[in-house]
């Protein structure tokens, strides 16, 4: 995959977004399927998106995912979560990567040949993702895992996994956690069902079941114990990334159902257009401001993030923990400037307010956020008791 500007690879964005994510968006969400042909399409076109030029990729940091991810997310949130955590599990392959690891990962994901997901939530950790339970025991040169991953995007979909654990090394701490990556044909890897979710119907969420899989040392991802260093140098960053971006998108779509209900409308009565009242105006200015503040915020710590700012990740927490609200608030007033005809279940709000709602519920959640960028600002460790 050649270098491509950003601004090359947003249009590409919109425009897969516009031909291929728009048109499958309401049977992914009723049918709860995969959305195969939208992944298939970003895949080829951007899946290279966060890997480096040196691998055939494009390049791009958290600024470019957020900006690819507010276009899918207007067309289809589910598509847009799944491609998301393709371009996290990508950042998180090449941040410490071997040769090996561009050989067998990074080259095929820059060629459109390769799709990649993370699996790091676990039952009964809660929204402490990087809390692994999955041992890791090493058997000569290979590493063997056991345990359960949940919540795991993309499910049986993907070709590769990243994969938390508890360290295994002789000489690693208790409390010392690990990173490999996982081919999704490993033996020992296996489903369960699907999850079936009020909203983000398409994302295919399962639980991964591992029972002694077995992977080349050559797997491991940095150091044993790293687990950790990639949770706040790229896990956390481009995951709130991803997620934030998506909630944008969901919330701009709600903001431009609305403005065009409201062009459209008129009173049979009067012939007076719904656009010309005073307090119509008055909320949708409301509901733009909203929008496009989260926006700027979201864009705003992205490039500060990817220029190694201080305030980066602070900005990406809060930027996650607002939209949440934000996309919350903007689609219930869109319900309410629409009427009947945007309560139909047919119609698109219905979706986005189901999809929008899960921005809560996924880890980190909104008061862990808000709680994390507290302890910040009054010098407090993040992960205080």
């Amino acid at each position: 995959m050649a270098r491509t500007e950003l601004g090359t690879a947003v249009a590409a964005a919109r425009r897969l977004s516009e031909e291929v994510l728009a048109p499958q968006a309401a049977a992914v969400d009723a049918e709860r399927r995969w959305p195969a042909e939208g992944m298939a399409a970003l895949r080829a076109e951007l899946g290279g998106l966060v890997v480096p030029e040196e691998a055939g990729g494009m390049g791009h940091g958290l600024l470019a995912v957020a900006q690819v991810g507010e276009a899918t997310g207007r067309a289809c949130a589910s598509t847009s979560i799944c491609f998301g955590m393709h371009l996290v599990a990508s950042a998180v392959i090449a941040a410490k990567a071997t040769d090996h690891h561009r050989r067998h990962y990074l080259e095929p994901i820059a060629a459109g040949e390769h799709l990649t997901t993370l699996a790091l939530s676990e039952p009964g950790t809660g929204g402490e993702f990087w809390l692994s339970q999955t041992r890791m025991e090493t058997r000569g040169s290979e590493l063997v895992l056991t345990g359960a991953k949940s919540f795991v995007t993309n499910g049986e979909h993907a070709d590769s996994y990243v994969v938390s654990t508890v360290a295994a090394g002789d000489d690693a701490l208790p409390g010392q956690f690990s990173c490999v990556v996982l081919d999704g044909d490993t033996p020992g890897v296996t489903w369960g069902p699907p999850w079936t979710g009020l909203g983000m119907r398409g994302n295919a969420s399962r639980t991964m079941r591992l029972d002694g899989a077995a992977l080349p040392r050559t797997r491991l991802l940095g150091e044993e114990g790293d687990e950790i260093w990639y949770v706040f140098n790229v896990v956390a960053p481009y995951f709130l990334t991803a997620m934030a971006s998506t909630y944008l998108g969901v919330a701009s779509a709600a903001l431009e159902e609305a403005r065009s209900h409201l062009l459209r409308r008129r009173h049979t009565h009067s012939g007076s257009t719904l656009a010309a009242q005073p307090l119509v105006q008055h909320r949708l200015g409301a509901m733009w401001a909203r929008v496009e503040r989260t926006r700027r915020l979201i864009y705003q710590a992205a490039t500060e993030a990817d220029a190694g700012g201080p305030e980066g990740l602070l900005g990406l927490c809060s930027a996650k923990a607002e939209v949440a609200e934000a996309a919350e608030s903007v689609i219930n007033d869109a319900l309410t400037l629409t009427g009947g005809i945007g309560y139909s279940e047919e119609g698109p709000l219905h979706r986005h307010l189901r999809d929008a709602r899960a921005a809560h519920v996924m880890a980190p959640l909104t008061d862990t956020l808000r709680v994390w960028t507290g302890r910040a600002l009054l010098d407090q460790p993040l992960m205080g008791s």
